[in-house]
């Protein structure tokens, strides 16, 4: 996905605009009264959830297949595994230990800014056993300064930031490296259970969240991104949201309605990448037969009616809200109907509370490989009823990615300051594919609006009359 970059600090502790706000604090985050050493034991964890998952996702392929470029989108797989690796020594083993370099000649080669994607499988890349061997190296380095690093003091290095920091670097090129598998081509080699089934909870299609201010972004979450910060107020006039995202049953109106060829709906822009393109429905469908079907990983079978749409763009999402006569919500819309609850004013860590994810709450971290069922995890609602505000599929909104009030990037510009501004839109919530250390309430994902290839797909808003 476009938003994993070279990995970034955050910057924490950051005052509310002028010092002020009239709403309810944050509250604290669980690591924050963690002894050292049970923060230890949890970020240790973290890691090496992550790098279980890095492992399954790069041996479920042969050597050939790794090192193959399957779409000129993505890089080869063993390009990011041992780029995982090369983060992590630069931050972990050099920044924070203090140590000498393992491999300096290869810093430039795993430099995603030096190195577009199209052009690494042309490089003199560490073949698949020496970038095992590698990252495997480094990680028992970085296991090491995790044991020997105090964890209440420094940017760096408070609340075990820079392994919290690697744990998600690592965790969202896995979701990279989880797209890469749904363009190969060949035989399924990922397999996982069917997610849960939808509930027997008979859903309104939409939800009313009132006009008023809320606090949006955070500024003591510990392991937060710079573009998450600071935490300020922002006012959100009345607005209507789905309780859903769009359904494929939903989404197929729309394209047998001739949708994709009925110039009103698009934006000039969108219009013409799906003319150039010749796009006429997500990516991954085909019809046969009168019915739909689609290829996940490998698998050919029909498109499930009742889960949220994936695989489409900015521009498809902004045409089927035209053509249901709604809009896409704002980012600001987006996080205030996951994290505002009216009863206390005060926002969320995440839609049902300021618990961590499990798999009560929310389908993320690989389990399923495809979306739940609308109305599957009634748990992870928001206190306004929205439903599946994280996990499943990324949410495209309509907001250009831009920076929040107060904005620092820290401890340099590469992770967000360079990507703010038009180019890109802002998606929230997460996928099947995110990790739960790599998703919030706070979380902002960010793309080109034509990407396909990415676990994204959308909810619609309106707007309604102030006080409704």
């Amino acid at each position: 996905m476009a938003s994993v970059h070279n990995v970034h600090n955050v910057r924490r502790d950051v005052p509310l605009p002028d010092d002020r706000s009239d709403l309810p604090p944050e509250a604290d985050h669980p690591l924050v009264d963690l002894p050292d050493e049970e923060l230890r034991v949890h970020t240790a964890e973290t890691l090496e959830r992550a790098r279980d998952r890095s492992t399954t996702l790069t041996e479920a392929v042969d050597d050939d297949d790794l090192v193959k470029q399957h779409s000129k989108l993505m890089s080869p797989l063993v390009w990011d595994l041992a780029h995982i690796g090369s983060q992590e020594e630069i931050w972990l083993v050099r920044d924070v230990g203090g140590h000498e370099p393992l491999r300096p000649e290869i810093d430039d080669l795993y430099d995603a800014f030096q190195q577009p994607r199209a052009i690494r499988p042309s490089l003199p890349l560490l073949g698949p056993a020496e970038a095992r061997d590698y990252v495997g190296q480094v990680r028992r380095k970085a296991l090491d300064v995790l044991e020997q690093t105090p964890l209440q003091d420094g940017d760096l290095t408070r609340l075990a930031f820079a392994f919290g920091m690697i744990a998600q670097h690592e965790q969202q090129h896995d979701e990279t490296m989880l797209a890469t598998h749904q363009l190969r081509r060949g035989d399924p080699v990922l397999h996982a259970p069917a997610p849960p089934p939808a509930s027997a909870l008979d859903l309104p299609e939409e939800v009313v969240v009132p006009a008023g201010p809320f606090l949006m972004g955070t500024s003591v979450e510990p392991w937060a991104l710079d573009n998450e910060c600071p935490a300020h107020e922002v006012y959100v006039d009345a607005f209507a949201v789905d309780t859903t995202p769009v359904t494929n049953a939903r989404y197929a109106e729309f394209v047998e309605d001739g949708g994709y060829h009925d110039r009103r709906w698009w934006s000039e822009e969108g219009w013409h990448y799906r003319s150039v393109h010749d796009i006429n429905a997500p990516r991954f469908w085909w019809r046969e037969d009168g019915h739909w079907w689609r290829t996940r990983f490998g698998v050919h079978e029909p498109v499930p009616d009742d889960e949220p749409v994936v695989h489409v763009s900015y521009y498809e999402a902004e045409a089927f809200a035209a053509w249901a006569g709604r809009r896409l919500p704002t980012e600001a819309e987006w996080e205030k109907a996951a994290r505002y609850d009216p009863a206390t004013g005060r926002s969320r860590r995440y839609p049902w509370g300021d618990e961590d994810p499990t798999p009560r709450h929310a389908n993320l971290g690989q389990r399923h490989l495809r979306p739940a069922p609308v109305g599957a995890y009634p748990e992870g609602a928001s206190p306004l009823g929205v439903h599946q505000l994280i996990g499943d599929v990324w949410e495209w909104t309509s907001s250009d990615f831009r920076p929040y009030p107060g904005f620092v990037a820290f401890p340099y510009r590469e992770y967000s300051e360079v990507f703010f501004g038009p180019d890109h839109k802002v998606l929230r919530g997460g996928s099947f594919g995110s990790d739960p250390v790599a998703v919030r309430g706070t979380f902002r994902n960010w793309d080109f609006p034509v990407r396909r290839q990415i676990f994204a797909g959308f909810r619609c808003a309106r707007d309604v009359t102030a006080g409704v």
